[in-house]
């Protein structure tokens, strides 16, 4: 059974940047990214509505703003999610250990590590091994276990956690406090920048409810979010982003 769905009225306030949004399309609960490789979920008949930011581009899907961690953990994050997003056990973690074994192995001794949303710790388990001072925190599912007991770090990362959550601000509010006074944020997710435009239908492969995929970013709604905490953001390419304060001496190389 689905949870209690409630209409979601057109012009609510972006939660990025508080400008009003407006509907910008709506799509089937059970639409996956992989559909992108031939691989789609039969219709559910759930619609799960899409609004967009008429200023910074950022899209969100409000409803789920209204869901309980259970509703999450039956309906997206279940038994069947696997099927959905297979690379999530291992493969993907793995490969991001390797990329950051590769930017950063030789000032691994500098280096606190904090992998945010790092699900099963996978990624962190990796780079304990290799040496690293490396740990990992997941908020979902809750735990007595808080950001405010983790510490401090100069090396935070965020790798495919942006577009699952339904609260920006209590993500970047979250990122930030694990954030020693120089410390660089690497963080993936996909930009919506001429993925998503005003006046045409939502068929871009990565927006995807039965995925979790329900925030999705345009860079200026980036680049606020790290004005709006004092701190500075970059792009490596359209899927691999930045946030710092002020960069850790190990970490110049990003500005090369």
């Amino acid at each position: 059974m689905q949870p209690n769905i409630i209409a979601t009225p057109a012009g609510i306030a972006c939660p990025v940047c508080q400008a009003a949004t407006v509907i910008h399309d709506v799509l089937d609960f059970n639409k996956i990214c992989l559909e992108d490789r031939q691989h789609s979920m039969p219709l559910c008949g759930w619609p799960v509505y899409y609004h967009r930011c008429t200023d910074c581009g950022f899209v969100l899907a409000p409803e789920f703003g209204r869901w309980s961690e259970q509703d999450f953990q039956q309906h997206v994050y279940n038994e069947r999610y696997v099927e959905i997003d297979p690379d999530y056990v291992s493969a993907r973690p793995l490969g991001n250990a390797d990329f950051l074994q590769q930017l950063f192995g030789e000032q691994s001794a500098e280096i606190r590590h904090q992998d945010y949303g790092g699900g099963s710790g996978v990624l962190s388990d990796k780079l304990s091994e290799r040496g690293w001072n490396s740990s990992s925190f997941d908020p979902f599912p809750r735990s007595e276990r808080t950001v405010g007991d983790l510490g401090k770090f100069n090396l935070v990362t965020a790798f495919e956690v942006f577009e699952h959550v339904p609260d920006v601000n209590e993500l970047m509010d979250n990122i930030t406090a694990l954030m020693e006074d120089e410390c660089v944020v690497i963080f993936s997710t996909l930009l919506s920048d001429g993925n998503i435009e005003p006046n045409k239908r939502l068929t871009w492969w990565y927006a995807a409810p039965r995925n979790g995929h329900i925030s999705l970013f345009s860079k200026q709604s980036l680049i606020k979010l790290a004005e709006q905490r004092g701190l500075q953001f970059g792009s490596f390419n359209g899927g691999l982003h930045c946030i710092f304060n002020r960069l850790p001496r190990w970490a110049s190389k990003l500005t090369g």
